[in-house]
């Protein structure tokens, strides 16, 4: 898996180009300060993954990763945790906070290896084979898996993908975030980013921009903040 580095602070660069080569099955094929640089470099290259700055001069992290290339997975880097909700606005694959620990750098590199093979698979027809009061059944890695709602902590949309959080094990399925949002029981489950749905009765707690499911952290987009606190915090989780 290939991938290029793009931060105006040369140290910041070269602080990621380090955990690159201590990557297994990562390797840079360019660095760049800015995104006008980046854009002629795309322009005649593929690129699997993207290690992006969000504060940069001149055009932004998130307004350049709106232009990137469906098929390239963007991971952002900043030393700024209020810009997690909009990083998932954009469809990004992960959200590193500087300086960048090993650790949580391979685990978003992890996640990055196992979308880009799902994307570069081909596929047809719907993921969907049987719909219940209380659990789907769905299509994922050659088997059919049966899903019940009330197990699902939360799911995750990936362009033409879903993940769904079932305790202990994942479940990754071709389907649009739209349609299972569509799917699952309203009263149980809200989306709040464009890339995360989450299930009401499994949240451990909540601030203005989190909702936290045991060790997971989900953020809360701007677009859905309102809905979400109105609709089902003050409604149902405070009224209980």
């Amino acid at each position: 898996m290939n991938c290029i580095i793009v931060d105006d602070e040369p140290l910041a660069r070269k602080a990621i180009q380090k955990l690159v080569d201590q990557t297994e099955n990562l390797e840079s094929i360019g660095s760049f300060n800015g995104a006008e640089s980046t854009a002629l470099f795309l322009a005649e290259n593929t690129v699997d993954v993207i290690f992006l700055d969000i504060q940069m001069p001149g055009v932004n992290g998130l307004e350049f990763a709106r232009t990137i290339p469906k098929e390239t997975l963007v991971i952002f880097t900043t030393a700024f945790h209020e810009f997690a909700a909009d990083s998932y606005e954009v469809d990004a694959i992960d959200y590193l906070i500087k300086p960048v620990k090993e650790e949580r750098f391979k685990k978003a590199v992890e996640k990055a290896s196992t979308y880009c093979r799902l994307l570069k698979t081909e596929h047809a027809g719907t993921s969907i084979e049987n719909i219940q009061d209380d659990y789907i059944f769905v299509r994922a890695d050659r088997r059919m898996f049966k899903v019940y709602f009330n197990d699902i902590l939360y799911i995750e949309g990936l362009k033409d993908y879903v993940v769904m959080y079932v305790e202990n094990q994942k479940v990754i399925t071709l389907m649009n975030i739209k349609t299972i949002h569509d799917l699952l029981p309203k009263s149980s489950f809200v989306r709040v980013s464009k890339s995360y749905i989450i299930n009401v009765g499994r949240i451990d707690s909540v601030d203005n921009n989190t909702v936290y499911i045991g060790k997971n952290e989900i953020p809360i987009g701007n677009v859905y903040r309102d809905f979400f606190f109105n609709e089902f915090v003050t409604k149902k989780l405070l009224n209980k």
